[in-house]
């Protein structure tokens, strides 16, 4: 009897092994995918910093700063170029059939490091350039 009591132990033993060993592998897994999530949250998080450090840089020197000639004038100045401007882009537009604001707005993602493609948009870009999204933009 006390050999059979062995071995139907050392059974259990290995049959609770297999399962530390299956559940061991579950736990890899799940380590791999959140070290992977992080490093991806961490690139992101690095690409926004970057964003918002460049959109909140200072600006010029303010109207305050100028004698009151100059800042006086210098709204009528702006004005007068924001017309010019926009006259310019009309025209532009119009002439040499440029794609619309939306198109603009990809491209502009796209250089900030999202993928604008419909495989995976949204996502931070971690490899360089992507075909899929090149593709798009090229239409």
């Amino acid at each position: 009897m006390e050999n059979k009591e062995i071995f139907n132990q050392m059974e259990q033993l290995e049959s609770r092994m297999g399962d530390f060993h299956v559940h061991l592998g579950v736990l890899k897994q799940r380590v791999k995918e959140l070290l992977e999530e992080n490093q991806q949250l961490s690139m992101e998080n690095e690409q926004l910093r970057k964003i918002l450090k460049r959109e909140t840089s200072p600006k010029p020197k303010s109207a305050a700063s100028r004698p009151e000639g100059q800042a006086a004038a210098q709204p009528a100045r702006r004005e007068i170029a924001a017309h010019a401007e926009e006259d310019t882009v009309n025209d532009t537009s119009q002439q040499a059939g440029l794609v619309g604001e939306a198109h603009d707005n990809l491209a502009r993602l796209y250089h900030e490091g999202f993928h604008i493609c419909n495989v995976y948009y949204g996502h931070l870009r971690t490899e360089g350039d992507c075909l899929f999204c090149l593709s798009f933009l090229n239409k």
